[in-house]
């Protein structure tokens, strides 16, 4: 009985260490690029090359991380965030990944900018499995979590976007002639693909002129040029943000005023606009998801102060004019929700399977009533769309949220 007592006792002090020692192995897993103190973190961005004016995203989310690290990091483990710049070229794309993946051995690669570098890259990473999360581009094919499991979008997709200007064109300007200048590349295509989509069977007899150009070409003023001669209505101006510029430029000095609608990758005001000539970009349309930080109308809205005072204090050389400064703050806050609640699980695999169970998160520099929602079938993090004309020096949002989800 005695020895039996004894055993007792010893089992059950072994079942509650073996229970601790076990929750404790079950508390913390790691992959490669995780460790008790820190998460590495993989980025590529063109800091040189066509698509420069986007380099500004990847310096807003280091500065971003180093204001986590410096408040005690996520779950005590502070972000070592590396990012290389590919100049907005796929091959280079595909170098600097391999060297994140292969030699500073990173757990993820986090928003990596544009289509083409992304495309390049997409395979790889799916088949290193190591994710490829919130890529910084609205291209469809992000969300395809069948085929492509390890890589995720952020931002609302080109074909929703392009098929909300289809739907307020046919509703307001159905007999207009279409005249599209479009980057000549995957994300051009896509945009285009979504505009045709959404003005359906009339596509054919509306779209009355498609000017492609390369990102390698110095400037797009002669497809301007073309494309007035055209006498189109409306002009859907599908371009990055340095080709974006000169085109509103040329419209300008060649008297040509269609109604514009401008891709919202290209509606910042400090990048775009203000270069281009506010006088010369009043009544342009885009489609917006995130505040503008240079419009007084968010001066008292909490989540822009908690911006505002980022910029001041962690930022101090980000221009609240640059929409792409908004961009890599509120991707940067998603990635640390997701983080945040990997808790001590810190695989890859769980990486993708929180970055697929976000429910109703809104980073507060979201428009009002705008908010993310992923699940393991939904990689499209954000699907709505608010349309905006350019007014005096500022954009104006005017109708209704509108939701578009296109899968990849």
């Amino acid at each position: 009985m005695h020895a039996l007592n004894k055993l007792a006792i010893f089992s059950a002090a072994f079942a509650v260490l073996a229970a601790s020692s076990g929750g404790a192995l079950a508390q913390k897993k790691y992959d490669t690029g995780a460790t008790d103190t820190e998460i590495k973190i993989g980025n590529i961005m063109p800091y040189s090359g066509p698509a420069s004016a986007y380099g500004v995203i990847g310096k807003t989310e280091a500065a971003y991380f180093k204001k986590i690290n410096d408040a005690g990091g996520i779950n005590g483990r502070k972000i070592n965030f590396i990012s290389y710049d590919d100049g907005y070229s796929p091959p280079k794309t595909v170098e600097q990944a391999r060297k994140l993946v292969e030699s500073d051995e990173v757990l993820l690669i986090f928003n990596s900018l544009g289509t083409p570098p992304n495309s390049a890259i997409h395979k790889y990473m799916n088949s290193k499995k190591v994710p490829q999360l919130f890529v910084a581009t609205g291209a469809t094919k992000w969300n395809d979590p069948k085929d492509f499991p390890w890589t995720m979008g952020w931002q609302p997709n080109y074909q929703s976007e392009s098929q909300i200007y289809a739907k307020y064109i046919l509703k307001n300007n159905p007999n207009a002639k279409i005249a599209v200048l479009f980057q000549n590349d995957d994300y051009g295509k896509d945009y285009l693909k979504g505009l045709k989509d959404g003005l359906g069977a009339k596509a054919a007899s509306m779209i009355t002129a498609e000017e492609s150009f390369e990102t390698s070409e110095p400037s797009v003023d002669n497809h301007i040029v073309k494309l007035k001669s055209t006498n189109a209505d409306i002009f859907v101006n599908i371009s990055t943000p340095k080709f974006a510029a000169q085109a509103i430029k040329k419209m300008a000095e060649i008297q040509w005023k269609p109604l514009h609608f401008l891709n919202n990758v290209s509606a910042s005001v400090g990048s775009v606009i203000k270069p281009a000539g506010y006088e010369n970009s009043q009544d342009i349309i885009s489609a917006a998801y995130l505040k503008d930080a240079s419009d007084k109308q968010w001066d008292n809205d909490p989540g822009m102060k908690e911006f505002y005072a980022f910029l001041a204090k962690d930022f101090p050389e980000g221009d609240r004019l640059d929409a792409s400064v908004v961009v890599g703050y509120g991707v940067s806050q998603t990635l640390v929700k997701v983080l945040q609640m990997c808790g001590d699980n810190l695989t890859r695999e769980n990486v993708m399977k929180q970055a697929a169970s976000l429910k109703d998160f809104r980073t507060e520099v979201l428009l009002p009533g705008i908010k993310i929602n992923t699940g393991p079938n939904d990689f499209a993090p954000i699907s709505s769309l608010q349309l905006m004309k350019f007014k005096g020096d500022k954009w104006e949002l005017f109708g209704d949220v509108v939701s578009a989800d296109v899968g990849g």
